[in-house]
């Protein structure tokens, strides 16, 4: 072999190496700069709710700011976040709902108002129940017809019941997206390290990310399937699957002025990342984790799994706390900019990401001298992030605001 050819092939095995080692790697390195100008300030000192996973508000005009706990009563907070001292229950159906401390990824686990709560009060809750062992249930639930602060607990209607292998990996986000349809985030059914395949198997709603239509009935189900989505006449896949390889989703959410849907994707033995999810995307669980291939049986970078747009590994953090785009008008640094958190660490972040360029410009660092224990973001009416932070049995809450 000519010794040119023998030099350029050669040339050629390294670029190629050199390539297939650049889809391993992160597009850029965990890297945090201080965001000085902006700070973490309690609110609702006054009041101790009992670990407040989900926080949202109705977009109905009236300000509320509703707060669910997870074992099963949703609240209306007080207006006044400085002196307020009560609660108004809106909806308690704790009786229904199975929480242990000691498996805390059980109980109840996503609330959603229906983006025309307004003319037909319908909101959407998923829990595990306590009528059958590591049942999961998504139900739609009405307000009542006489008291718009109170929820009708007689009006639920099962929607889907999913079961789960294990008790851990239950996911539970539930949104609307722009375009009116419930999306539901589940894990892969739980134990470690996926042992049954489900994040590859689309056979199983295990490990997927749903869309749903529940304005409409169809095939004898209280819900109706999308006729875009992404598997629907696949031969042996769930239709209602818009996405999938994804472990355990902590939480998702839409940015309001782009229609983006961000997921925090709570890592296993190493890698937490943060994935844009598109319909049909498989984000590779269980032969990826992060941008690496997950243990022994993983795969290389591919065409055919997409990669997240960020990641950090257990020495910065070991459990990510999935939030939401900045859209409000509080703190103009954060505008743009999606927050997120560890909730081992106590870390919270802005992360600045060029949607056009598809490159993270900066991740921010917002300093908190507690560190607490992130385990949702919400939003009030206006479009402003409230935290929430669980310590033993109670919840604390925090809003970002500019320093003075």
């Amino acid at each position: 072999m000519p010794l040119r050819r023998t030099l350029s092939l050669f040339v050629l095995l390294v670029l190629s190496i050199a390539t297939l080692r650049a889809e391993e790697a992160p597009p850029v390195a965990f890297s945090e700069t201080p965001l000085d100008t902006v700070e973490m300030v309690r609110t609702f000192k006054n009041l101790r709710i009992r670990r407040p996973l989900i926080i949202t508000n109705a977009a109905d005009g009236s300000g509320r700011l509703f707060i669910a706990e997870q074992q099963g009563v949703i609240h209306i907070m007080p207006k006044d976040e400085v002196e307020g001292e009560t609660t108004e229950v809106f909806l308690d159906i704790e009786k229904n709902v199975h929480f242990n401390p000691r498996q805390n990824e059980e109980g109840f686990l996503g609330f959603a108002f229906h983006p025309d709560y307004k003319s037909n009060g319908k909101f959407y809750v998923y829990y595990t129940t306590e009528k059958e062992k590591q049942l999961s249930v998504i139900s739609e639930f009405s307000v009542s017809k006489d008291d718009p602060n109170k929820a009708d607990p007689a009006s639920e209607k099962v929607l889907m019941t999913i079961k789960q292998p294990f008790w851990n990996h239950n996911g539970g986000t539930i949104k609307f997206g722009p375009d009116g349809y419930l999306y539901i985030g589940l894990g892969d059914g739980g134990s470690g390290g996926d042992p049954t395949g489900n994040g590859q198997n689309l056979s199983t709603l295990l490990g997927s990310l749903l869309r749903i239509d529940v304005d409409h009935q169809a095939d004898g189900k209280n819900y109706a399937i999308p006729a875009d989505n992404p598997f629907v006449g696949v031969k042996d896949a769930q239709p209602e699957i818009y996405a999938y390889g994804l472990r355990n989703i902590w939480r998702f959410s839409f940015d309001h002025k782009t229609g983006v849907l961000w997921c925090g994707e709570v890592g296993q033995d190493i890698w937490e990342e943060i994935d844009l999810i598109v319909k049909g995307g498989n984000y590779g669980w269980n032969k990826r984790e992060g941008f690496h291939e997950f243990k022994n049986s993983g795969v290389a970078a591919n065409d055919k799994m997409i990669e997240p747009i960020w990641e950090y590994n257990h020495d910065v953090g070991k459990s990510i706390t999935g939030g939401l785009v900045y859209r409000g008008t509080a703190v103009p640094e954060l505008v743009g900019k999606y927050l997120y958190a560890d909730y081992v660490t106590g870390k919270v972040w802005a992360l600045d990401y060029d949607l056009e360029a598809k490159k993270v410009r900066a991740n921010y660092r917002i300093a908190n001298p507690s560190n607490p224990p992130v385990v949702t973001f919400g939003e009030d009416e206006s479009g402003d992030v409230i935290v929430s932070a669980i310590f033993g049995e109670y919840g604390t809450l925090y809003r970002f605001q500019s320093k003075k």
